[in-house]
């Protein structure tokens, strides 16, 4: 398996550029409190949805963009497909919540590089990133699963249309309670040794 130091030392000398895009702050919060602690990596933007990442791009200019899928206005894939047209050189790594094949496989349709699940642990996070730099894909476990011939992957992708309907029906099914998966104080968790090896969103209530 590829460890951290081995995917460092293949990235560029200089720090890498990292945005956040993500509508909740908490989230947010968490990934920079948590990433800032990488000597190579540079957080240079923590957006709150897919326009202000279409609109901040050229200001920011990012190597690597996480980009949340279920946001208000723009989506996140409507997002990336913008991006990538006008700054192909953006590397978009998916941080979502959903790990079905439609989603793995329309996000990466759509030029994203990588997909990550918003439980994974927190070292993950940040091997991503470097291995997207690196010019590979990367996918969480649970994204190569979906992905798998098990997972009747002969399905088409979701077109933006249909994922737009989509995300819009999931997030309309939210209830209040559920969204209380998100009222953890992410700033608080550092990566220490006890802690790296954990999930960063390990501690929210699920539901």
């Amino acid at each position: 398996m590829t460890s951290k130091s081995d995917l460092t030392n293949e990235t560029h000398a200089r720090s890498i550029r990292v945005v956040i895009v993500d509508d909740h702050p908490m989230v947010r919060d968490g990934l920079r409190s948590i990433l800032e602690t990488y000597p190579d990596l540079n957080l240079v933007g923590s957006l709150v949805n897919g326009q202000e990442a279409i609109g901040q791009v050229a200001n920011l200019q990012p190597d690597v963009m996480l980009l949340d899928l279920n946001m208000p206005g723009v989506n996140g894939l409507s997002a990336a497909e913008i991006i990538l047209e006008r700054y192909p050189e953006v590397r978009i790594l998916i941080l979502s919540m959903h790990d079905s094949p439609e989603y793995v496989s329309t996000a990466l349709s759509h030029g994203a590089k990588g997909y990550i699940l918003k439980d994974v642990p927190t070292e993950e996070v940040y091997i991503a990133i470097i291995t997207v730099m690196t010019g590979q894909n990367y996918l969480c476990t649970r994204a190569r699963a979906a992905l798998s011939p098990a997972k009747d992957t002969d399905r088409e992708p979701l077109t933006s249309r249909e994922q737009t309907i989509l995300l819009q029906l999931l997030k309309a099914s939210l209830t209040k309670t559920s969204l209380n998966i998100w009222k953890f104080p992410f700033a608080q968790l550092k990566p220490t040794a006890k802690t790296s090896n954990a999930s960063w969103a390990s501690a929210r209530p699920l539901v």
